[in-house]
């Protein structure tokens, strides 16, 4: 709409403001703290969490030249399948076989979603496919390389370390695919309100979640992106004009629907975890209690015994 198909130009361009912006709140500000990381710790853990993450920003916003915003939404339904699946691969997860069938079914789901498009484009489809693989597996690293060693970073902090590691490895694409047409483009100019309004949406995005974690759950984070994603649906049918049809709601449906009850059951092992390890906490706190009035018991008795002595 404003004929400006650059996506890692744009991409760039909200990883230096959010870069920038992170710096102010860690460094300066001092709002958020920091976390103690060395760097053989950066190079070997966030800086391929960075490149993934660039690679992922880079092809998800490259498809929005070629696929509506509705049916890229709907692609998006297929991440929990990629989690998954790459989550088997790396060991993080063990294979089963009714996780698997709940898997099938959002892939059916968004096969169907994807027959039914109007505006149907295989190159956007490889991007936003390439994207959701590359997104999924910079989620499992996640897991493997930080959560497993102990470390947590918040969405400002997150900015704060891998945002201008992002911003360095999207440099290299733009200096061959987009540079040059750039710089042939000399009528182009920059317009500050719609880039930085752009870019202010980008950081606002992650203080939002950053806010809604830490007020409520992660899970009303997951049923919260389900209602943006139809509202997103919805304000790409009624006010961009895209092309929505019956079988790309009945697809998209069907994939909603398996995706909820994957998210019910990780939401039900988890508490079931977390019941556990409350359960395994009680009986240790009641057996340092037995153990204790044991040890107050053997020296009352060794002061009557002295007593009587």
């Amino acid at each position: 709409m404003y004929d400006w198909p650059y996506p890692i130009s744009l991409t760039m361009i909200h990883m230096g403001f959010c870069s920038t912006l992170a710096f102010l709140l860690v460094r300066v500000f001092k709002l958020v703290e920091p976390i103690g990381m060395s760097r053989e710790m950066y190079m070997s853990s966030v800086v391929p969490i960075g490149a993934l993450y660039s690679l992922s920003l880079w092809l998800s916003n490259s498809a929005y030249i070629y696929l509506s915003v509705s049916f890229i939404q709907m692609l998006k339904a297929l991440m929990p399948v990629a989690v998954y699946s790459i989550s088997v691969l790396m060991k993080r997860e063990g294979f089963k076989s009714e996780t698997m069938v709940n898997m099938v079914c959002i892939s059916v789901g968004v096969a169907i979603a994807a027959y039914g498009e109007a505006l149907f484009n295989m190159w956007g489809v490889i991007l936003q496919l390439g994207a959701v693989a590359f997104e999924a597996t910079r989620l499992v690293l996640i897991q493997i390389l930080l959560t497993s060693k102990g470390i947590s970073l918040n969405p400002i902090t997150s900015l704060y370390y891998v945002a201008p590691c992002c911003f360095l490895f999207l440099s290299i694409p733009w200096t061959i695919v987009e540079y040059p047409t750039l710089r042939a483009t000399s009528s182009f100019n920059f317009d500050f309100v719609v880039f930085g309004t752009n870019s202010a949406c980008a950081f606002a995005l992650n203080l939002a979640v950053f806010l809604l974690i830490g007020k409520t759950s992660a899970l009303t984070m997951n049923v919260a992106g389900v209602v943006k994603d139809w509202l997103l649906i919805a304000f790409s049918w009624s006010v961009i004009k895209d092309r929505v049809t019956t079988i790309n709601l009945l697809g998209y449906g069907l994939a909603f629907l398996a995706v909820c009850y994957y998210n019910h059951c990780k939401l039900q092992a988890l508490k079931a975890k977390e019941a556990q390890k409350k359960s395994v906490e009680q009986d240790e706190e009641v057996g340092r209690l037995l153990e204790h009035a044991g040890d107050r018991d053997e020296d009352l008795h060794g002061r009557k015994l002295d007593a009587q002595a």
